[in-house]
């Protein structure tokens, strides 16, 4: 009998044994670090990347934001783990769009990450609910802030 375990975060762990643990599904996730001003665009870019690739599964799956970055988190599904090994077109189509999440949006600093927690993942899903039904409730997104004197650098 096969075991594996795969941490996520601190929060969660998943446990898989025997067989069916070769055919889960394996899932990366990018995340996105635009600033607060720029969070729209890195949206719209996102949406036109998708449009790229349309046989690729991917979600929103976790937004946070702190006071200079919103990080917006995005799982990309590989396929069945035994199909990802044999590098699969489902598994080569992903990883062109992983390829192209770093070239095409590397102004928002994208990096590999763990998978989003429980408050992330259901930002995420509120967001996406709102996108979703248009125009009836718009997303607020705050104003970048203001550099402090401390954070400035002299010319």
């Amino acid at each position: 009998m096969r075991q594996s375990t795969v941490t996520w975060s601190d929060e969660e762990t998943a446990t898989d044994s025997g067989p069916a643990a070769e055919s889960d599904t394996v899932v990366v996730h990018v995340q996105l670090r635009p600033r607060r001003g720029s969070t729209r665009r890195c949206l719209a870019a996102l949406a036109e990347l998708a449009g790229l690739h349309p046989a690729v599964a991917f979600a929103l799956t976790g937004l946070a934001k702190d006071d200079r970055v919103v990080r917006v988190t995005v799982g990309v599904e590989l396929g069945p783990r035994a199909a990802v090994a044999r590098f699969s077109p489902q598994a080569q189509a992903a990883y062109s769009f992983v390829s192209a999440l770093f070239t095409t949006l590397y102004d928002h600093l994208p990096v590999y990450t763990t998978e989003p927690g429980s408050a992330e993942r259901a930002a995420a899903a509120d967001l996406v609910a709102r996108l979703e039904q248009g125009a009836a409730t718009p997303t607020v997104v705050p104003a970048p802030r203001p550099s402090s004197p401390v954070e400035q650098i002299p010319a």
